[in-house]
């Protein structure tokens, strides 16, 4: 570098210098990386072909690359609606400006490839279980083994009006939609001229887990802070966040003495929480609860379930419509024995016959154990059964504040706080996102994260 900096000032500044300098400050800065040649995938005996690039689906890609590394008998494939996947447990700081979107997109093509697997983007079509082969993108693509990690989508349960005017927690997309609403908002009532009604600025969370009280700590962030200095003729308090909960308290899945903790940090937040009571109906304006109350609100973000991919019903094997496909101890579904199913849209069980819960965490643990199964299945030996071990939960209620249960450890607070940044950081699987996130984390401390509205 040095060198060439050299160079360029003895050049004069002219254009040879500059073109010289160019090449030392842009150039030189990215990694080369020479092509190699890969054996078509449908020249392996043994195909393996993954459908869906969740956190399951991307986990047995990658344990099966690891573990076949220098075998010459086992190709893998994974297809994706997407060329990334979505690190969910991020997804809420793109409200509060923790996290940019595109550092919640983990890459899969690069990871993917670079680990050996083929990979292709399209959209699943159809499954042929007699001839063995997927149709997508219009293209068929062979297999030995196929692995479904299709994922889950949002259930709304029948509830009218909700997918109508509700903005759901169903893609990476969602954040930027909350914020972009948020600021649409703030600016009907900029320009507004006399009286707003009140429900323009009320927003409501209905789904009191981990992602609603997630989202609706965010939302404070972003109404109590960042916006302040922007819209100064906006009262922030007069701003409303209601959390709405079908169960008796929120946060269910922890323990109660960290679930009192993370209510008080929402009473503190002013958030008011509505327990015990499901939405009965939502309309452009106003929400219906089920014990007959209306609450007039304009702002509704639908948090409060999900169900397996409705892909499931076009293909032909046994499956219910909220838990998935049905699989048996060793993730195969049953009645075939070389169609597994992994991640949120397969009701997975334990060795013991227990029900894993739909979360990252199980995810993981279910594409690495899937990959496993199917390498021995190949090679002769018997597959083992699932065994899920539960490693705690963590949820952040804002930038600075986490109630977590780690290994039976339950803490709360900023170091709490400290710790989900930390191990989020971690658990991302691209460098490059760990980098800028913890690059953009560091800037925060000085300046505010900048919030805007990109209108297409």
């Amino acid at each position: 570098m040095n060198g060439l900096l050299k160079g360029a000032l003895a050049a004069g500044g002219g254009a040879v210098g500059i073109e010289v300098l160019r090449r030392a400050l842009f150039s030189g800065a990215r990694r080369k990386y020479e092509p190699w040649e890969r054996s078509p995938y449908r020249d392996f005996p043994n195909k393996v072909l993954i459908v869906g690039g969740g956190f399951a689906g991307y986990k047995a890609a990658q344990t099966l690359c690891e573990l076949a590394r220098g075998r010459d008998d086992v190709g893998v494939m994974l297809i994706s609606r997407e060329n990334y996947f979505t690190f969910w447990p991020m997804l809420a700081s793109v409200i509060g400006g923790d996290v940019a979107t595109q550092n919640v997109a983990q890459p899969l093509r690069r990871t993917l490839i670079r680990l050996g697997a083929s990979f292709r983007r399209a959209p699943l079509e159809s499954v042929d279980l007699e001839r063995r082969r997927v149709v997508a993108g219009g293209k068929e693509f062979p297999y030995d083994h196929l692995v479904l990690s299709l994922g889950a989508e949002p259930a709304y349960f029948g509830i009218p009006g909700v997918e109508e005017h509700c903005i759901s927690i169903r893609g990476i997309g969602a954040g930027e939609a909350i914020v972009d609403r948020v600021i649409e908002r703030y600016e009907e009532v900029t320009l507004a001229a006399g009286e707003i009604p009140d429900s323009k600025l009320t927003f409501m969370v209905i789904g009191g887990g981990a992602t609603g009280v997630e989202v609706a700590s965010e939302l404070h962030s972003l109404v109590r802070d960042l916006l302040v200095p922007d819209y100064p003729n906006i009262n922030p308090h007069r701003v409303k966040i209601i959390l709405v909960d079908a169960n008796k308290e929120i946060l269910k899945e922890l323990d109660p003495a960290l679930r009192r903790v993370a209510r008080k940090k929402l009473a503190d937040l002013q958030i008011e929480v509505i327990n015990n009571v499901k939405a009965k109906e939502v309309t452009a304006d106003r929400v219906i609860l089920g014990d007959g109350r209306e609450i007039m609100v304009e702002n509704v973000i639908w948090t409060a379930g999900a169900r397996a991919s409705v892909k499931l019903d076009e293909i032909d094997l046994p499956h219910d419509e909220r838990k998935g496909l049905t699989v048996d101890r060793y993730m195969r579904v049953v009645g075939h024995d070389n169609v597994w199913g992994i991640g949120d849209c397969a009701a997975t069980v334990d060795e013991d016959g227990a029900p894993v819960p739909p979360n990252a965490q199980a995810a993981v643990q279910e594409g690495e154990a899937v990959a496993r199964n199917i390498l021995a299945v190949i090679d002769g030996e018997e597959p083992k059964s699932f065994r899920y071990k539960s490693l705690g939960q963590l949820v952040e209620l804002g930038s600075e504040f986490a109630v977590n249960e780690v290994m039976g450890v339950k803490f709360s607070g900023q170091i709490a706080a400290l710790f989900w940044r930390l191990t989020y950081l971690y658990k991302l699987e691209s460098p490059e996102s760990r980098a800028r996130i913890a690059a953009d984390w560091l800037l925060d401390i000085f300046y505010d994260p900048p919030v805007t509205q990109i209108r297409r």
